[in-house]
């Protein structure tokens, strides 16, 4: 859970910060925890809400963009364990890099596995804005990796 508030926020102290609510949240709403989902799909949930509502308080302003530019992903290539944690470590570095925007909607959409709908609803845009927020970070990511000489 710290993970996934880390990887929102971009920062380890508010991070535990918001996991440290999170669980109190949890703790005094445990009555109401409905058995429809698992118990830790439920503490996500609470951990991204108050991570997002930490974004918004640092006024987070993801601006409404028209028209996707689809772009050619690589096909990808077997390498070996050593490379791939390479890889990882430098993409999480250069994910750090983004702008808060950027970083929140590539998180949600690629480690925490929301689709558009959902980032859409949790960030109050439109799916539109998330689509474009997630292709423009990835653009970006590259283009900070390739300034890294990491090609991916």
């Amino acid at each position: 859970m710290l993970n996934v508030a880390f990887r929102i926020v971009g920062n380890i102290g508010e991070a535990e910060d918001v996991l440290q609510e999170a669980f109190l949240d949890a703790f005094n709403k445990v009555k109401d925890f409905r058995q429809d989902t698992t118990f830790g799909l439920w503490l996500k949930q609470i951990v991204v809400n108050r991570s997002i509502n930490l974004l918004r308080k640092r006024r987070l302003e993801l601006v409404e963009l028209e028209g996707d530019h689809l772009e050619n992903i690589p096909e990808e290539e077997n390498e070996d364990e050593d490379d791939i944690q390479y890889q990882v470590a430098m993409v999480k570095e250069g994910m750090k890099q983004l702008p808060d925007g950027y970083r929140v909607v590539l998180s949600l959409y690629l480690l925490e596995g929301y689709d558009h709908e959902e980032i859409s609803q949790i960030l109050n845009i439109s799916e539109n804005t998330s689509r474009t927020q997630f292709l423009r970070a990835k653009r970006k990511l590259m283009e900070i990796l390739k300034r890294k000489g990491t090609e991916l």
